[in-house]
């Protein structure tokens, strides 16, 4: 069959402007992203927004790129088929859907897979740089041992009962103290049976609740998201001060 010249040349400008504004696309959507999370000064703020979009971008941009790439092998081999016909087009046109879907889903599995474990790098990094209060002076964040005394409790109970932590951060010279929040069952960490970063708290039980005499007992239940191994581990709560 034969195929008119006009057709197939608008169809590769088309792909060709396609391709570059797929190509803009992916990088704007990467660029909006880093500028966020630039432009949000306090470090837990930058946290948290980091922790709710990363990976939502960076996927977005995934996608944005794999149509480009689409595009740009459809405007592969025109003047084949402007000698060979029709039937060529369509060919192209299923090979290079083809490999878009494969590619989709090849890189859906690496970044459900892979990235979770750059994104918690980042958000370590994050939650551990120094923070600076109001008046310009250098916080410290206090231990484990040393933020119970700042923290009221209820935020002790929920360290003790829940997947919950709090950062003390304090300015010694003024007195101000920041306290952040962090969820434990928000992050994943990499499963002991496939090795990827998709190991996440599923549930929690409280086992039996610690008193003033006594140790309690808390499990927390894991699952992979990409292989469904299991695991229960066991945490040992301290007994109760007189004060909780």
């Amino acid at each position: 069959m034969d195929v008119p010249h006009e057709f197939l040349d608008s169809w590769s400008n088309y792909m060709y402007l396609g391709m570059v504004a797929f190509i803009i696309l992916g990088f704007l959507i990467l660029g909006y992203h880093e500028l966020r999370v630039l432009m949000i000064k306090d470090f837990k703020e930058k946290y948290d927004y980091v922790n709710l979009h990363e990976i939502k971008y960076f996927w977005y941009a995934i996608i944005a790129f794999i149509v480009a790439g689409f595009m740009f092998f459809n405007t592969i081999a025109t003047d084949m088929i402007h000698k060979s016909g029709m039937t060529w087009f369509y060919v192209r046109l299923f090979i290079t859907t083809s490999f878009a879907i494969i590619f989709y889903f090849i890189f859906f599995s690496a970044v459900r897979i892979y990235y979770p474990r750059f994104v918690e790098k980042r958000l370590r990094k994050l939650r551990n740089r120094p923070r600076t209060s109001p008046d310009g002076n250098p916080m410290r964040k206090l231990s484990e041992q040393e933020e119970d005394a700042h923290l009221e409790t209820s935020m002790i109970e929920e360290e003790l009962f829940h997947s919950v932590d709090y950062d003390v951060w304090i300015d010694e010279k003024t007195g101000y103290k920041k306290i952040e929040k962090y969820f434990a069952y928000q992050h994943s960490e990499e499963c002991p049976e496939c090795g990827y970063f998709t190991f996440r708290i599923d549930r929690e039980e409280l086992e039996k609740a610690p008193t003033e005499n006594e140790t309690g007992l808390f499990i927390k239940h894991f699952k992979c998201s990409y292989c469904a191994h299991r695991e229960g581990r066991e945490q040992v709560l301290a007994r109760l001060s007189s004060n909780v």
